[in-house]
């Protein structure tokens, strides 16, 4: 089913309510631990807008049977903008970034100075988004497909209501046999199970004791949990088969080699355990490698196509003057906001990080260019390049502030942040011009969602892993943007000493990463989908190979479903794996709050 844009709404239409706004902030908040603890986990984080209409629409529909008037589509779709926001706050850095400058320099925030940062940066996207939205959404008429699909289900869910419980139903059923298992798992203490089979080594490991490594040592086995299966069914198969080809590169061809040439140290490690952390020091260098030269190759391919296009439009920040439409945005106003944002932003920066001014000027200008070039890129495709950003960012750094990992990693984040935010704004912008809602009450509930989504991410955070040395990068928190922060900021601020054999590797891994990202986007369609995922690929390298097992599995599942039964597949499969990740993730945040109220 498509949508037709629709004029204005007239402003008798109820849109902005309290309770829709709150009912996004609560929601929103609540999805924003999923994201955060999937993005601990994977490096993965979900876009929650569907998750949200749907929520939000049963928690209504079921209030009304009390005497509540009934919860209308352009409340729900501010709800929606409003969850959205707060869901996707995972990147503003909290995942990635600033976990990162923990393990460099030993930097901790509190949740207050946290939250305001994670704010700081994410309104400069949102407010960024406001101002490319009459350019990007009614010049060039871009896509944005979340925001179609989201339309496409607003609008089926008011025309047939039973359509919108099924999806419910299959939200709320897979939310609830995920958490089951994940319950079960954290009270019956289910491990893995290892696979049988064993992998001779020699050469410098047998010398020091080490002859043989089980495959259960090297990280294959069987995972009881559900998260990565939802994943899996999420990134589709290409990705998830990529993922499975990555683990048998990394953990099959290339760890045992590690072990019997020496270049990982081998003495020591225990027969009946994992030897992951051991190995990811060494497998982060190809990996980050694979991830960071795809991405950027791909980021320039979109700006170089997008410049090649016949009919150019300037890529530059353009004011949305549809002032003079019912609910349009004042230019005025809107320019005011954007320097108290870009103002809030570099202050945060000179007081908690003591960057440079210059420096934090720059972040912020760059970020402004850079999330302009997202929203392109996000508008055809559908993915919001953040990590490019990020790298971007970086690399400018090493010029404007080398040798300073604070810098290049907080600088970073702003990007990053901006970006991401600035997507998922224009992302809910095109829903709202398809359903004729008034982008002035869009912004404002973003700008509540981003709120509620600051206060919630950042307590999470803290409340996951409030030892970063020592929780993150190990099985149970592989964290693997983390690792690819972390070791492009330590090359580009102050050079590290890389493992024997990993400079020939991050060489032949970055020209990999290169050739297949310019396949991907230099072949037709039809071919392009047979290429191997690079960044997937290099994502496996830093997950135990037991993740890209599960990652796999739930990929099969879904390309199965949508080939029996495309109709089901086409409804449920995004939902049902959302679901997934929403129940596994909320069991996780309880579990680790409940550990530390016990003190264990």
């Amino acid at each position: 089913m498509s949508v037709t844009a629709v004029g204005p709404v007239a402003a008798t239409v109820r849109q902005l309510t309290a309770r829709a706004v709150v009912t996004g902030m609560v929601l929103g908040a609540v999805l924003s631990l999923c994201n955060v603890y999937s993005g601990l986990k994977v490096g993965f984080t979900v876009n929650m807008s569907i998750a949200t209409t749907l929520l939000g629409y049963g928690v209504w529909q079921l209030a009304r049977r009390r005497g509540f008037s009934p919860f209308g589509l352009h409340e729900n779709l501010i709800n929606q903008t409003a969850g959205s926001a707060a869901a996707s706050i995972a990147g503003a850095g909290l995942v990635a970034p600033i976990p990162a400058l923990t393990l460099l320099t030993g930097y901790e925030f509190t949740w207050g100075w946290l939250a305001a940062w994670a704010f700081s940066v994410s309104i400069v996207g949102v407010l960024v988004g406001v101002g490319l939205r009459r350019q990007l959404i009614e010049v060039q008429k871009l896509p944005f497909p979340y925001g179609i699909a989201t339309a496409e289900l607003l609008r089926e869910m008011y025309e047939r209501g039973r359509e919108a419980w099924l999806r419910l139903r299959v939200l709320l059923t897979s939310l609830g046999i995920a958490a089951l298992a994940k319950t079960s798992v954290e009270v019956l203490r289910i491990p893995i199970l290892g696979l049988p089979g064993r992998i001779g080594l020699g050469g410098v490991a047998a010398r020091q004791g080490v002859a043989t490594a089980s495959l259960e040592n090297l990280g294959f086995a069987l995972d009881p949990s559900l998260l990565m299966v939802g994943v899996g069914a999420l990134i589709g198969f290409r990705a998830g088969a990529s993922m499975l080809l990555g683990a048998l590169i990394a953990w099959w061809g290339l760890a045992p080699r590690l072990l019997a040439w020496g270049w990982v140290e081998s003495r020591g490690l225990a027969p009946d355990a994992m030897w992951f952390t051991e190995l990811a020091n060494w497998l982060l260098w190809p990996g980050v490698a694979l991830m960071v030269s795809a991405a950027l190759t791909s980021f320039v391919w979109s700006v170089a196509a997008t410049l090649m296009r016949k009919q150019r439009a300037p890529e530059v920040l353009q004011v949305d003057r549809s002032e003079a439409q019912p609910g349009g945005i004042s230019p005025r106003w809107f320019l005011v906001a954007l320097a108290l944002a870009a103002a809030f932003s570099i202050a945060l920066q000179l007081a908690l990080f003591d960057i440079r001014w210059h420096a934090a000027l720059a972040a912020v200008l760059l970020s402004f260019g850079l999330a302009v070039v997202a929203g392109r890129v996000t508008g055809e495709t559908g993915i919001a390049p953040i990590g490019a950003m990020g790298k971007v960012t970086q690399l400018a750094f090493a010029g404007i502030s080398p040798g300073n990992a604070t810098d290049n990693l907080m600088s970073a984040n702003v990007t990053g942040g901006a970006a991401s935010q600035c997507s998922d704004m224009l992302h809910d912008l095109k829903t709202g011009h398809l359903l004729g809602a008034w982008p002035r009450h869009q912004a404002i509930a973003q700008a509540f969602g981003v709120l509620a989504g600051s206060l919630s991410g950042a307590a999470v955070y803290l409340l996951l892993v409030p030892d970063p040395r020592r929780q993150l990068i190990t099985t149970e928190w592989p964290a693997p943007a983390v690792a690819q922060w972390k070791a492009v900021a330590e090359v580009l601020a102050r050079g590290v000493e890389f493992p024997s054999g990993a400079v020939l590797a991050i060489g032949i891994a970055g020209a990999c990463g290169v050739a297949l990202a310019a396949l991907e986007n230099g072949l037709p369609e039809r071919y392009a989908r047979f290429v191997p995922s690079a960044a997937s690929i290099g994502l496996a390298f830093v997950l135990p190979a037991y993740y890209a097992f599960s990652v796999f599995i739930g990929a099969t599942i879904a390309l199965a479903l949508s080939r029996w039964r495309p109709r089901i597949g086409e409804r449920f499969t995004t939902v049902a794996a959302a679901g997934v990740i929403a129940g596994e993730s909320l069991i996780g945040v309880g579990s680790a709050i409940v550990r530390l109220a016990m003190g264990t």
